[in-house]
């Protein structure tokens, strides 16, 4: 096994930190290739041999970011236990990973959507994904369009921790985010829910 770092994925991932941090401090809009390039140490040449543009290396990061997500989620999955325990867990974890980055997070709930189309499809992407994992966890007694209320609720309440500046606080939201999980999916095995 080769232990020597691939210099093609150092830069990539060199290039996706410095956006990262640029992002936010100056803002997308104010980004510069330049500032990009500088911040990675790197060449204008090397960063186009990655991406085609500032906004292709956004998407990236936005898709980098939202695999490590959900890496997270999936490791925290116990199929021993009780849905409800597993639940707890892998919320928990979610909330922690996303505490750990303010800039990061500011960038993938706020930046993002200056892509506009490009930005809101790579989000509805993560979204369904995420949707894709709570009926993975609840059961299929919970229909998907339920599940992506719940993750708009709680991208919600993410973005209002972003905007005030509480990302510190996101794991706070684990009791209240399970409890939404809990009480649609009672209701839905009840029948009592909305669109399958």
């Amino acid at each position: 096994m080769n232990t020597l770092t691939d210099p093609i994925q150092d830069t990539r991932r060199r290039l996706l930190d410095a956006l990262a941090a640029i992002i936010a401090s100056k803002g997308y809009a104010a980004t510069t290739i330049a500032d990009l390039v500088a911040e990675a140490r790197v060449s204008k040449r090397s960063f186009y041999e990655q991406f085609s543009d500032k906004a292709d290396a956004l998407l990236a990061l936005y898709e980098s970011a939202t695999r490590q997500s959900f890496a997270v989620l999936r490791a925290a999955i116990d199929p021993a236990r009780d849905w409800h325990d597993q639940l707890d867990q892998a919320l928990g974890a979610y909330f922690a990973t996303l505490a750990s980055n303010p800039p990061l997070l500011r960038t993938l709930f706020v930046e993002i959507m200056a892509l506009g189309p490009r930005g809101l499809a790579v989000r509805r992407q993560s979204a369904e994904a995420f949707a894709d994992f709570i009926v993975q966890v609840a059961g299929p007694s919970l229909p998907k369009p339920l599940a992506l209320a719940i993750v708009g609720g709680i991208h919600e309440w993410v973005l209002q921790a972003v905007e005030a500046d509480a990302v510190a606080g996101l794991p706070a939201l684990t009791a209240p985010a399970s409890r939404l999980v809990r009480a649609v999916v009672d209701a839905s095995a009840a029948g009592d829910a909305a669109p399958r």
